[in-house]
């Protein structure tokens, strides 16, 4: 089990990076808290160490998108969707970031992970395509087919 101290650095240094892919993937902030709660869970039971800030990065990274992909199979999230709080949290956001925010949204999750890592988070297509197990240039392709997506959902805006 991980100090104290451990998971208090950890949240200060991660924790807005792991809301913002929990809530760019499950789309509400009540099921980005309790996502967010189980990634930390996690590593405070994970026993294994780390080589490098990266690959802590990298580890954090994978566990939150494997735990939304698991809280968005789960039997509550099919059964209950409350639109209510998508709609308040859509109103706060721009318009024209709000019509990008949701063709990004909109793409099959191959692409709208490697889009999302890419240009929200900084990964170079190398890094990707190890957090998602995937060649470097298979993380190319999938780029380059995504933004080809956005075009044409945006009428050519991008």
């Amino acid at each position: 089990m991980r100090s104290e101290h451990e998971i208090d650095r950890a949240v200060e240094q991660y924790s807005d990076m792991i809301k913002r892919i929990c809530l760019y993937h499950l789309k509400n902030a009540a099921d980005t808290e309790d996502v967010f709660q189980t990634v930390f869970l996690k590593y405070l039971l994970y026993k294994g160490s780390f080589e490098s800030p990266e690959h802590e990065k990298a580890w954090f990274i994978r566990v939150t998108l494997n735990a939304c992909k698991d809280y968005l199979k789960s039997f509550f999230r099919h059964s209950a969707l409350p639109l209510e709080e998508l709609a308040e949290e859509a109103a706060s956001i721009p318009a024209q970031q709000h019509e990008v925010l949701d063709a990004v949204l909109a793409l099959p999750a191959k692409y709208r992970n490697a889009i999302y890592l890419h240009y929200y988070e900084g990964y170079s297509a190398a890094e990707i395509g190890k957090i998602l197990d995937k060649k470097e240039n298979t993380v190319y392709s999938l780029l380059s087919r995504g933004r080809t997506m956005l075009r044409e959902a945006l009428g050519g805006d991008l």
